[in-house]
């Protein structure tokens, strides 16, 4: 007896200890365990911010939805609720009975749901059905610069382009209705609601002009239909600052519907539907290398100005080919251009005059000014997947490869690293960023956010920067980008053919690089087209569809036409 007692006596005092123990000591846990208990939360959507272009016309915005859900808990007539869901939202009515019947605080039925059938749902007054408001993403005109602005995810997330760079400014702060609930889980009626409201995400003003963006793509994509080309790619920069006024890359995709694809895979195709969904997302301007052609000669000719190991007046002989080492590369003039300056070396695009250039720079300073350029590093433009240059490292770099390089072969290169360094060149020397973020803001313009950007000053003298223009101009003026000439303007500018390869495959690139006005550059462009069909040659093709921009967007920007005699008067002093 004495030893049953002994025992009671301690378990008694465990017992007590133990209550103690989870009274003091673990009040504050199982307190939050009951409140959660008897809590529902639910969150409410913060409404995503919206992306302007640099005239304050709304490119991304938001459209109300709603989320479909159901608790367990509090549904009366099951049979119901499914009946009405699978018939309102198209639904097979056993995926959401199974939903219906799964015992869960929540179960999303469908999301995304037109704002009007959801309030229609709202007024079934169905137990257990909650219809809460959400945002979706909207973009107003559909496919333009698709893949400059990227789009969002089913959470409204940013995947692509400036909306997942600029996620953070962009998404905003989720809200929470925190709602009161009976042991058996069923919300009380009257209770108290605790509510924390959303905060929307702020505003993204971008340097894209809508009105030029619409215009480069209706002629990219005219030029793709005639050419039968594979893609078309036009970019359109402010040389002064590296804003970006438009982006094109056509085919674009739709961005209310990102997950169709804009074509059809081709016969025999292995590749799965989302490789060709990251295909079809793919920004070639900034996301591919190419192999620039003569458009590259730019370049060239600046390092070999900047050096001082040629002259607008020196003179070369064309042939039609030069031998370097045991290669012979020919001109694209098969019988040679003869005596030649290299002015108008430049002005007939002619291999042999930058073969020359770059033997007389030698590899240490190629190396040097590639290096000043900018060119063996990214151009920071800020958009996610940039790709760097593609180049011969210098120990392996001899005198053939110099010479192909020299007129724009032998290695890859962005087409925006491409303008960049161009626009740098002609702008008076000073490195840009290329870039679309100007400001972000709150949507009553409060706690506004100015960008900035880095600029290098130097890379060239004004003086090489003056003689560049002067050169350029004459290219169109009188070379062999006459076809980028426009009434009333002094255009500067480049031709480019350049083969891809493998070389056997006899497909080419075709581009033009201008700018406008040749003296005072104000705007700058890059069309590239890949694989057209019939012609090729980028000074018949590619430069005729800068002409055509310029004609229409130059007014448009308020930089006015000049009489023809003041436009015959370019001149370079110095």
């Amino acid at each position: 007896m004495a030893v049953v007692c002994l025992i009671s006596c301690l378990l008694m005092i465990g017992i007590s200890g133990r209550l103690f123990y989870l009274m003091v000591f673990c009040s504050e846990h199982y307190s939050q365990m009951a409140e959660d208990l008897h809590q529902r939360e639910r969150t409410i959507k913060a409404a995503r911010g919206r992306i302007l272009d640099r005239n304050g016309t709304v490119i991304a915005t938001n459209r109300t939805v709603c989320t479909i859900s159901v608790i367990h808990n509090q549904i009366t007539d099951p049979d119901q609720v499914v009946e009405v869901l699978s018939e309102a939202l198209d639904l097979q009515a056993e995926d959401v009975r199974k939903k219906v019947e799964k015992y869960s605080a929540r179960e999303i039925v469908a999301v995304n749901v037109d704002k009007e059938l959801g309030d229609e749902i709202r007024g079934r007054h169905l137990d257990g059905v909650k219809v809460d408001e959400d945002y979706k993403r909207y973009y107003p005109y559909g496919s333009l610069a698709s893949k400059v602005l990227g789009f969002t995810g089913g959470d409204n997330q940013g995947i692509i382009g400036l909306e997942v760079k600029y996620e953070s400014y962009l998404k905003g702060t989720n809200g929470l209705i925190l709602t009161q609930a009976d042991a058996a889980g069923v919300e009380i009626e009257n209770a108290f609601e605790d509510r924390v409201e959303p905060v929307s995400g702020a505003d993204l003003t971008i340097s894209l002009d809508l009105n030029i963006q619409t215009y480069a793509q209706q002629a990219a994509l005219k030029v793709m239909e005639e050419k039968e080309a594979n893609r078309v790619s036009v970019i359109i920069m402010n040389p002064r600052n590296g804003e970006i006024l438009a982006m094109v890359n056509v085919p674009e995709f739709d961005l209310n519907d990102p997950f169709t694809l804009n074509m059809e895979p081709q016969e025999g195709s292995t590749a799965s539907k989302q490789d060709l969904l990251n295909q079809m997302w793919r920004n070639p301007a900034i996301n591919d290398t190419y192999e620039p052609g003569s458009t590259f000669k730019v370049i060239t000719a600046a390092a070999g100005l900047e050096a001082g190991v040629v002259g607008l007046e020196d003179t070369f002989s064309c042939p039609g080919f030069r031998i370097v080492e045991d290669r012979k590369i020919r001109c694209h003039k098969v019988a040679g251009h003869g005596s030649e300056t290299f002015l108008q070396g430049a002005m007939n695009s002619c291999n042999p005059v930058f073969i020359d250039v770059g033997q007389r720079l030698g590899v240490d300073q190629y190396y040097h000014y590639f290096t000043q350029f900018g060119l063996f590093g990214k151009t920071g433009i800020d958009l996610p997947g940039e790709a760097a240059t593609i180049m011969h490292k210098k120990e392996n770099m001899g005198l053939v490869e110099l010479a192909t390089v020299s007129f724009g072969q032998s290695f890859q290169i962005t087409p925006l690293q491409l303008i960049t360094t161009a626009a740098s060149i002609v702008n008076g020397g000073n490195r840009v960023t290329p870039h679309f973020a100007i400001q972000v803001s709150d949507p009553d313009n409060t706690n506004v956010h100015q960008f900035s950007y880095p600029v290098k000053n130097g890379i060239v003298s004004a003086e090489t920067s003056q003689t560049m223009r002067y050169i350029l101009e004459k290219v169109v003026s009188e070379g062999s980008g006459k076809k980028a000439y426009v009434p009333g303007y002094k255009i500067g500018g480049k031709t480019a053919t350049s083969e891809k390869l493998p070389r056997s495959l006899k497909k080419y690139i075709s581009s033009f690089m201008g700018f406008a006005p040749a003296d005072d550059p104000q705007v700058i462009a890059l069309i590239t087209i890949d694989e057209p069909s019939g012609v090729y040659y980028g000074g018949t093709i590619a430069a005729p569809v800068i002409a055509d921009i310029f004609e229409n967007i130059l007014p448009y920007l308020g930089i006015e036409a000049e009489e023809e005699e003041t436009v015959s008067a370019f001149r370079i002093y110095g």
